[in-house]
């Protein structure tokens, strides 16, 4: 005689042996369920990595944004400037060819004034292969803009061994190199101030040296490497601009951007921060640094349209 555990029913033709109690193994619906889960996390995770690792660094966007400036004069309203930071000339996807589409793509914008914040060369990135100064400043010389082109230096371009190459490509290329430096620029309507301040890792980042060479009142835009400088920006510089953080180089939707290399982590990673009256922003830049990745985070010349405070 067959006997069965207390409270567990019998087996029959119409009960399948699955679905008795103490039963061993999984019912083939379930089974079919698992396998279906981990083909979609699998193709899930597949997507993410094309996206992240091939489909988005290899993007460039045009980031149009309007930033209200304190102080900033009627006469200057609505002056465009382009923000190319970053570049990481060598990084996967950024070569000279995707340099030169860069310059040619920065050129139909048309903008008034051009900006360089740093950071042309890569060192240590993955996939990447290392371009001398000496190929990517002849390319970036091709940039036109009526109100002029100026570059700073960052980290990477100091972490070279010998960064007076830099400093020398930008000189043999007539490209304006500006080390704690200031350039009055005399445009139409008014006339405004432009320096440039030193990467603040890997510079003394002289600010007060690079403002005494602004001998009247007229407006100043600074613009450096490193966000972190912020702090010691006075009232007196009406609008700062960085890179340096590549927005993170990941956003993650409802968690954050896991990795900004800035004391300040998120709060200067990317776009526009206000703090005390002063303005910053902060373009997320066009090249990749450690590892090729980007999510959500887009390469981006940026173009801002100063707006005068109302």
């Amino acid at each position: 005689m067959r006997s069965f555990s207390p409270g567990c029913a019998p087996p029959s033709r119409f009960r399948r042996n699955s679905e008795s109690c103490g039963r061993i193994g999984l019912a083939t619906w379930e089974l079919q369920l698992i396998r279906r889960i981990w083909i979609a996390i699998t193709l899930f995770g597949l997507v993410l990595g094309i996206w992240g690792f091939w489909w988005e660094p290899s993007s460039l966007r045009v980031r149009r944004d309007s930033v209200e400036v304190p102080h900033w004069p009627e006469a200057l309203d609505s002056m465009h400037v382009a923000v190319l930071t970053d570049l990481h000339i060598g990084s996967p996807y950024k070569g000279i060819d995707s340099l030169r589409k860069l310059v040619r793509r920065t050129n139909e914008l048309q903008p008034d004034l051009i900006l360089l914040p740093g950071d042309f060369v890569i060192q240590g990135v993955l996939g990447g292969t290392f371009v001398p100064p000496e190929e990517i400043v002849p390319e970036l010389a091709k940039l036109h803009a009526p109100l002029g082109v100026f570059a700073v230096m960052g980290n990477h371009d100091w972490w070279l061994r010998r960064p007076r190459e830099m400093i020398a490509a930008f000189e043999q290329n007539g490209v304006p190199l500006l080390l704690d430096d200031a350039v009055r620029v005399d445009a139409a309507n008014a006339p405004f101030w432009v320096i440039g301040i030193g990467d603040f890792w890997e510079t003394d980042h002289d600010v007060d040296g690079a403002l005494a060479m602004v001998t009247d009142d007229a407006p100043v835009i600074a613009f450096t490497h490193n966000p972190d400088i912020f702090p010691d920006m006075p009232a007196r510089v009406n609008l700062t601009i960085a890179g340096h953080t590549h927005g993170g180089q990941v956003y993650i939707p409802f968690v954050g951007r896991p990795v900004v290399p800035s004391e300040f982590g998120e709060r200067y990673a990317i776009d526009e921060v206000r703090e005390e009256g002063r303005v910053l922003y902060v373009s997320s830049g066009v090249g990749t640094s450690m590892l090729p990745v980007r999510f959500l985070v887009p390469p981006e010349i940026t173009l801002l349209e100063l707006k005068a405070s109302r």
